[in-house]
């Protein structure tokens, strides 16, 4: 799997988990209209992913992190798994992030 789609969805697993697991039910049982049955749930997806306090801690204090990250797969186009180190420095750093002042810190799981 690509190392930035396998983080990306290692931390939207831990912290959008219910989300998660509605929209896969809602694709799961709607093959042939999931598109357009499911979509309010990946916008519900979406808007987790993107404003939960966890996530966007993780986003500010490994920033530096991640922007390694980025430059790497710049450098590396066309062998993007040669930036897997830079993605486990990364989930390091997430994992590492001091949540104890956030109320919303445990998973949804």
């Amino acid at each position: 799997m690509f190392p930035f789609r396998q983080a990306a969805m290692e931390i939207s697993a831990k912290y959008c988990y219910k989300e998660l697991e509605t929209y896969g039910s809602c694709v799961a049982s709607n093959p042939t209209s999931w598109q357009h049955k499911c979509h309010d749930l990946k916008l519900k997806v979406s808007q987790c992913t993107s404003s939960h306090p966890v996530i966007q801690k993780i986003r500010e204090d490994c920033s530096t992190e991640f922007e390694k990250f980025e430059q790497c797969l710049k450098d590396n186009l066309t062998s993007p798994t040669s930036c897997s180190p830079h993605v486990t420095r990364f989930l390091g750093c997430a994992d590492s992030v001091d949540l104890s002042s956030n109320k919303e810190s445990s998973p949804m799981y």
